[in-house]
């Protein structure tokens, strides 16, 4: 009987790679707080998530001169999961990043992505015990 790793860690390395994503936006745009023009950027976890696990496994290859150019991290000339954030309040220098918004969303984004570790971990603990025997 062959072990699949992808089938044994299920999509958590695929969670810890978006959070980890999720988490430059996040901190892209606190570090930019005061810079104007900047617009704030986020992504949809969920659809990141659908659209990625979608892919399969191969990537895509152009086939023909007018497809889209297709990026290695799956999405089309930069990150199509990249979406502007809408302000509550825009900064009079066209800035769109809201410091106590922007933190929150980077606490709540940590706090998932150790929960995946967490979860990783734990279906790590549970192969080696049955490869052990125990």
């Amino acid at each position: 009987m062959s072990l699949s790793l992808d089938k044994a860690f299920g999509t958590q390395e695929l969670a810890l790679r978006l959070r980890g994503e999720r988490s430059q936006m996040l901190a892209s745009n606190i570090a930019n707080a005061d810079t104007p023009n900047f617009k704030a950027k986020d992504m949809d976890f969920q659809a990141a998530m659908q659209a990625a696990e979608s892919r399969g496994t191969g990537p895509m290859q152009a086939t023909h001169e007018k497809h889209f150019n297709v990026s290695p991290g799956g999405g089309l000339d930069g990150d199509p999961q990249a979406l502007y954030r809408v302000p509550h309040g825009p900064a009079l220098d066209g800035n769109t990043v809201e410091s106590h918004v922007e933190q929150a969303k980077f606490a709540e984004n940590s706090v998932q992505y150790q929960a995946s570790l967490t979860f990783l971990g734990d279906r790590i603990t549970g192969l080696l015990g049955a490869i052990r025997g125990e």
